[in-house]
């Protein structure tokens, strides 16, 4: 029911936002006057490491302020994407602030990355690969889907409507995210390099940064393949362009609404994902007239937003 919901959603919001319809363009800057809270799990991740937002917000502008290198890449992958490159700033910051703590120069990054070099895993859970689970007889809908981001969409609604919290054919699954069930082999909270990208947002992403970047298409049966990617920062940066790219088509193209030029919403959706639901939510939302309802940022978002005069001085 939640995925025919979702697709119903999507499909109206797509009629309705048809060339007919003015595209809007979102405001600059916040909506919330103060910050929304920030999650409880970033507070005490933080804490654990005797830091706080402040020193972490300050490191990674430092990093960013001096690695000339760092920056040429960020504005060269944004160029490619078509997007202005303080979205891929905005979001490296965001994640360098409430997420993982920045390092000092690129050059760690690539060491980081050569580490998983010789790593042997997959992507399972409790014994059953995800490409044996998306086999299964409930994802029948996704086989005529060959784009990667609406075939892995696709796989991701049947999870959350099929899945998620229940027992099926024996097998409990946990009340999680797909990403967070199928897609962390090591363990929960498992970072992913300079863009923090996931492993499955990575595969959603694969056939728009193989066109747009020239990478290797990704698969799901090499996790290997998967995670030497968006620990590499060159490849991490392809696919963090690639995401805040998608977001910004998902709510021009379901929400008819361009927010190409508020940093701190596509930050906000870089942090949270899934923004094709969540434009199509907006677009329902919207549906019949009234006042317009603007996109919120959250806590995160928020930031990038209150400080974007300092962050566009690095570029």
């Amino acid at each position: 029911m939640r995925r025919l919901l979702t697709s119903l959603m999507i499909a109206v919001a797509l009629v309705n936002s048809a060339p007919a319809f003015a595209m809007q363009t979102v405001p600059a800057g916040n909506r919330h006057a103060e910050q929304p809270d920030i999650p409880g799990a970033s507070i005490r991740r933080t804490k654990g490491t005797k830091s706080s937002f402040d020193l972490k917000y300050e490191k990674v502008h430092e990093l960013l302020a001096t690695d000339r290198e760092l920056m040429g890449k960020i504005r060269k992958v944004s160029s490619a994407y078509g997007i202005n490159p303080i979205h891929v700033v905005g979001a490296i910051v965001g994640e360098h602030t409430y997420n993982v703590d920045a390092y000092d120069r690129l050059q760690a990054y690539y060491v980081k990355a050569a580490s998983y070099a010789g790593e042997s895993f997959r992507f399972a859970y409790d014994g059953e690969s995800v490409d044996e689970f998306v086999a299964r007889p409930q994802f029948s809908e996704c086989k005529g889907k060959s784009d990667s981001y609406t075939l892995w969409s696709c796989r991701e609604d049947v999870w959350e409507s099929d899945f998620r919290g229940k027992t099926v054919d024996g097998t409990s699954f946990p009340n999680n995210r797909f990403s967070a069930v199928f897609f962390q082999p090591f363990y929960a909270g498992q970072t992913f390099g300079l863009g923090q990208v996931n492993p499955l947002t990575a595969l959603m992403l694969s056939d728009l940064v193989t066109r747009v970047s020239g990478y290797p298409k990704l698969n799901e049966k090499n996790a290997g393949a998967v995670y030497r990617a968006i620990m590499d920062p060159d490849i991490s940066l392809a696919f963090v362009a690639a995401s805040i790219r998608r977001s910004i088509d998902d709510y021009k193209e379901i929400a008819g609404m361009d927010i190409s030029g508020n940093p701190g919403l596509t930050a906000t959706l870089y942090n949270v994902g899934n923004s094709r639901q969540r434009a199509a939510a907006l677009a329902a939302k919207n549906h019949g007239g009234g006042a317009t309802v603007w996109p919120e940022e959250n806590y995160y978002g928020w930031l990038i937003n209150d400080k974007l005069d300092e962050l566009k001085g690095l570029l």
